[in-house]
């Protein structure tokens, strides 16, 4: 799965700072600017909420997948857009081991 993240960062990357947003779903989203880039995660974020929940009243679990998928991709542009990367969320993420999330979810406030 890693590799998988990984070469769609570079992916992503290459799009950003060489394709044309005319040719580039990718490109054209950078160009758009943050707010776009925004826009798309949270209505990928909405959807993959109503997925899930469709799942558990009898929906495709194919479904749920998808708008996973799809919600990763946009998060991962919106990332590049802000120069962070995965290897970055890896570590915050790898930094959270062995912690209690709830004690974690408290040291946030300090």
């Amino acid at each position: 799965m890693n590799d998988i993240l990984q070469e769609l960062a570079g992916i992503l990357e290459e799009r950003k700072s060489s394709a044309n947003a005319d040719t580039s779903y990718v490109a054209s989203l950078h160009q758009k600017g943050l707010n776009k880039i925004l826009e798309k995660v949270g209505e990928e974020a909405t959807e993959a909420i109503i997925a899930a929940k469709e799942l558990q009243a009898g929906g495709s679990r194919e479904a749920v997948v998808g708008e996973v998928a799809d919600l990763w991709f946009h998060s991962m542009i919106m990332l590049s857009h802000l120069d962070i990367s995965l290897d970055e969320i890896g570590a915050c993420l790898a930094g959270r081991f062995g912690i209690s999330g709830l004690e974690e979810k408290a040291s946030r406030g300090q």
